[in-house]
Formats: C-alpha cells, sequence, structure tokens
C-alpha cells in the first residue's frame, strides 16, 4: 500500500480537471486495504477513485482519496460451456476483454475500447452496442468502508439497471477489489447494435476477435481520445419517458429518435435532443460540446470541475425548457 500526502489528482482523471488530495492511497491488497479502512476514523471522508474515466471531479479538494490497484486475471473454473474469470479492480478494462478475446471467452467483446478499469465496471453497469457488463458479471467482490470488513455481491444483488448499479446508489459505503465475469466459451455475436452489423458486413466471417475490432473502429470515429481532448465520454443518460410524454414529442417532432423499452415505456436520444437544442460543437472558454458527438462534454484545456458543472447545468436548463424532460448525468458527479 502506497500513502501519500498532497497528491494532485489531474493525472487521475480523464476530465484533466485539477483536484488535491490531502491523503492519497494507493492499495494493491485487500486485506491490507480493510486493515486501513478499519483504522481510518471518518469513512465519509473517502473518494474511491478507479480510472478517473466516468467522474467529474467538481470540488478542489478531497480528504482522502483512495484509488485500488489490484492486478491480476486468471480463470478460476470451467465448464463444458462456460468459464468462471476474476480480475483484480485496478485491471484496465480494456486490457481485460483483450485478454478475454485472445483466449475466444465470449461475453464483452462489445465492451471493447472502454476506458476505466474492472473495479468501476460494476458501479456504472457499463454497456454498448447491444451488451452490459450485468450481463456477464457473477460476482463482485468488496471492502465496506464503514466496517473494513471484505464482503461479495452476487448479481442480483447488486440491483443492475441502465447506467446504474447498488454501488452508485450507494457511493462512497464500498471499494470494489475485484470482479467475477462468468462468459461463455462459445462465441455467437451480439449484432444488437445496427451500426456494429453494417461495420461487420466488412468481415466475412465474424468472428470476436473481428467485433472487438469493429467496436473499437466505432468508438474511435464518434469519441474523442481522452488523451489529447480531455472528457469522460457520454455526459449524459438517454432518459425514459412514459406514453404521454412520448406522443408529445412524436407530435412536435416527428423523425425524433423513439425506442420502446418495456410497455407503457420509451426511450428518447439525449444526444438527438441535446443536438436540437443547438449545443453541438459550442464552445464557452475551456469547456465545449464535442462537434462530432452531443454527448460529449470536453475540457479544451486548463478548465476546471466547477466551471465544466455549470455547463452541463446550462444544457440540462436548455433541455428541460425546449422538451420538457430534465437530462440526468451518467457522469459520477463528485
Amino acid at each position: 500500500m502506497n500513502i501519500r500526502q498532497e497528491v494532485q489528482l489531474f493525472p487521475y482523471n480523464t476530465f484533466g480537471v485539477p483536484a488535491l488530495a490531502s491523503v492519497f492511497v494507493e492499495a494493491d491488497h485487500a486485506v491490507e486495504l480493510a486493515a486501513f479502512v478499519q483504522s481510518f476514523p471518518d469513512s465519509s471522508a473517502v473518494l474511491v477513485l478507479g480510472g478517473g474515466s466516468n467522474v467529474l471531479l467538481a470540488t478542489g479538494r478531497y480528504d482522502v482519496v483512495i484509488r485500488p490497484v489490484m492486478k491480476g486475471i486468471k480463470m478460476i473454473s470451467e465448464t463444458d460451456d462456460n468459464v468462471l474469470v476474476r480480475a483484480g479492480a485496478g485491471e484496465l478494462w480494456d486490457d481485460f476483454v483483450c485478454w478475454c478475446v485472445n483466449r475466444h471467452y465470449a461475453g464483452v467483446e462489445n465492451l471493447s475500447n472502454i476506458p476505466g478499469t474492472v473495479g468501476a465496471c460494476p458501479v456504472q453497469n457499463i454497456g454498448a452496442y447491444g451488451a452490459e457488463a450485468k450481463d456477464v458479471i457473477e460476482t463482485v467482490e468488496a471492502v465496506e468502508l464503514t466496517t473494513g470488513k471484505t464482503v461479495a455481491f452476487n448479481n442480483r444483488q447488486c440491483g443492475f439497471d441502465y447506467r446504474d448499479s447498488f454501488f452508485k446508489k450507494n457511493r462512497g459505503k464500498f471499494i470494489i477489489t475485484a470482479v467475477r465475469f462468468k462468459l461463455s466459451k462459445h462465441f455467437e455475436p451480439n449484432m444488437k447494435y445496427a451500426g456494429l452489423e453494417t461495420e461487420l458486413s466488412r468481415h466475412t466471417p465474424v468472428t470476436i476477435e473481428n467485433v472487438r475490432q469493429a467496436v473499437i473502429n466505432i468508438r474511435s470515429r464518434k469519441l474523442p481520445d481522452a488523451e489529447k481532448l480531455g472528457n469522460a465520454g457520454s455526459f449524459f443518460k438517454n432518459p425514459t419517458i412514459d406514453a404521454g410524454k412520448m406522443n408529445e414529442i412524436n407530435q412536435m417532432y416527428p423523425q425524433a429518435p423513439l425506442h420502446p423499452v418495456s410497455y407503457g415505456t420509451w426511450k428518447i436520444s439525449a444526444a438527438w435532443m441535446v443536438q436540437q437544442c443547438g449545443w453541438k460543437g459550442v464552445r464557452v472558454g475551456n469547456v465545449g460540446v464535442h462537434s462530432l458527438q452531443p454527448l460529449v462534454i470536453v475540457n479544451y484545456g486548463g478548465a476546471t470541475g466547477k466551471e465544466i458543472l455549470n455547463f452541463a447545468r446550462k444544457i440540462i436548463e436548455s433541455v428541460n425548457n425546449q422538451f420538457g424532460i430534465e437530462l440526468e448525468p451518467e457522469v459520477n458527479i463528485i
């Protein structure tokens, strides 16, 4: 365990905003982490920071920041059809996906090229191109901050929902140390996303490697590289609306991208609404909306977390005024 004081968090968040940690802890072992947590007097002062790819550090200083850096990926059991793989929370998510694809373990290939760590994936229930982390997560291992005890959650206990989970709802109560995934030994392509099917039409036959590369190609075209332009990917969730609101939107905007979710509920594209409100490509000082992807707020350099948050609030207000729908951030604002 590495403990430092007065650490600048600029390198540890993909938005690239400045913030200070009074105490910064990098923990590479669950037992040591549990002991540290038990000795710490106030768990409410702790911020858990994974890969920093889905957070906005809107506060200038944090008392204690813990960064889980547990490494290791291994297959711990298998049957004729499936494998159970355990990955440390500190492993980069895309490195884990690559490890699985190279061994033809199927289930995460559609989630290629998503930034962040394995430990962060259950919190957000990351998803893309017709797949979600909840589809393959078997168990989440964690340390409870209030007690320092090591605990485990099965899939049902994780309370997964669209870009949501038990851990997100109870932020600051657990530190995820490892995740176990149940993956298939029999690859079947997930072609639910039309753009992926189009991309894959260039490849015959469709292999797990081709799916991964197709996803990487699409994401590289659509999303800016955080190493070149600070961002946290999609900033807003796609809202879910009822039939009444759906009919209202449909009458006003016949071309609105509306997709049925379940009986009486529909999902509307947040990106489309942001673009309709004229925000695509808009820049205010050091902050702006990406010119190619309206869901992505970017830091052009020198922006603070508070600046980005204020900019996001203006977009939320604008969309609410025009559509009567309040956008919810997908990014964790801390």
